[in-house]
């Protein structure tokens, strides 16, 4: 059989597999597939940094001699369209078939849609990709105002970007309050308030009902739920996204909000691993089966994989980080905070952090512009025992004191 890993998907964690496996001293062949074409790209800057300036050199992962400097083989353009699990084999969008001794699944995820009357007219954008990046940056030159669908990290980013453009921007948001799927109520509380001040337009508990649009079949603003209409030159779509797990379903591997894997990123089948946005995996002492969409997630689960496949296995227990820039406010988040029953507030001028814990155990920490205050949170909830309320208390409550008391890894 080939001694090749095959990479499906060539975004963050397929790229970081490929980069991981050369470090780590794999010497078989490595393909790496992926079905944008160019080189893999970063994307948290599209809604950002990219939309500001404009300049796509930036968003690469490496220069194009990294390839062949490192013996990847970078199939772009292209995609996987079935795997026969029998034969070590998939075949290629392209006709072509490949071997693999390894596959691995880092297929991410996609835009979920919204089946809203009027969702296909004209100027109804999304963001996902860097082509979709250009279009919206295309499309704010000539626009005054952009209604937003979707009160989350990206939403909430190109908000603010778009204010600093000059549009009028409103946000709806289903929920009661902002990002109300990742942080907590005083942060969600503390950007409502800093959008707002930026002048931004944010509606809470609101339900987009359809979109409409003009003579020319663009689109001209949402209507609510309420009944009323915003008028927008623009309507940009941010609703969550949707594990790409088709691929492996057909395989016949096992799918629940993501393609199942163990602690080690291999699937039922040996031969098969999956991590990133499209994998499930067991998180915490109880294994409680999750699926994490961040940088971080896919950097240190390509590395955990790289270290399997080259014989130096171990379980993935990383502290799961994300981060999220709204205008001046860089919004950092260490651990998972969902379902904290009590919170520690500590805020001074155009800064905050929120301490989170459950039944008097810290389970992250949400900071904005306090960058030591996230590290420190990092390095104390990467330790095998959780930081008692207590504990914390009796330091009043300053973490970045109360790490340096730690020893180094």
């Amino acid at each position: 059989m080939t001694d090749r890993v095959v990479i499906v998907g060539s975004g963050q964690a397929g790229f970081q597999v490929a980069a991981s496996l050369r470090q780590d001293g794999y010497a078989g062949a490595i393909v790496l597939v992926g079905d944008e074409p160019g080189l893999p790209y970063q994307r948290p800057p599209l809604s950002k940094a990219y939309l500001k300036e404009g300049v796509e050199d930036r968003l690469h992962f490496r220069n194009p001699d990294f390839f062949e400097k490192n013996g990847v083989e970078l199939v772009d353009g292209v995609s996987v369209t079935s795997i026969d699990r029998t034969a070590h084999s998939v075949a290629l969008s392209d006709g072509r078939q490949l071997d693999y001794a390894h596959l691995v699944l880092a297929t991410g995820a996609r835009n979920r849609r919204l089946p809203l009357p009027g969702i296909d007219l004209g100027n109804v954008l999304e963001l996902r990709t860097l082509d979709h990046a250009r279009t919206l940056r295309g499309k704010f030159e000539g626009a005054k105002s952009i209604a937003v669908i979707g009160g989350g990290f990206i939403g909430l980013e190109v908000a603010a970007t778009a204010r600093g453009f000059g549009l009028d921007v409103t946000v709806v948001e289903a929920t009661s309050r902002l990002m109300s799927r990742v942080v907590s109520t005083p942060v969600s509380n503390y950007f409502l308030e800093k959008h707002r001040d930026m002048g931004i337009d944010i509606r809470l508990d609101s339900l987009a009902r359809s979109v409409f649009g003009d003579a020319a079949g663009k689109a001209a603003g949402l209507e609510l739920g309420s009944g009323e209409k915003i008028n927008a030159d623009l309507v940009l779509v941010c609703a969550g996204v949707v594990p790409n797990v088709e691929l492996a379903e057909a395989a016949g591997l096992y799918v629940h909000d993501g393609i199942r894997v163990d602690d080690q990123m291999m699937t039922e089948d040996p031969a098969i691993s999956a991590l990133g946005d499209c994998a499930a995996f067991p998180f915490g002492q109880d294994g409680t089966l999750i699926r994490l969409e961040s940088v971080q997630n896919a950097v240190d689960q390509a590395k955990c994989l790289s270290l399997r496949l080259t014989g130096k296995p171990e379980s993935y227990t990383k502290v799961p980080w994300f981060w999220s820039d709204q205008g001046p406010y860089k919004l950092q988040i260490a651990g998972l905070t969902a379902g904290a029953d009590h919170h520690e507030i500590i805020e001074s001028e155009g800064k905050l952090a929120v301490q989170c814990f459950r039944r008097g155990e810290l389970l992250g920490v949400e900071t904005v512009n306090m960058a030591g205050e996230h590290m420190a949170a990092r390095r104390i909830l990467a330790q095998p025992l959780p930081l008692s309320y207590d504990a914390a208390s009796a330091v009043g409550f300053d973490l970045v004191t109360l790490s340096k008391t730690l020893p180094r890894a």
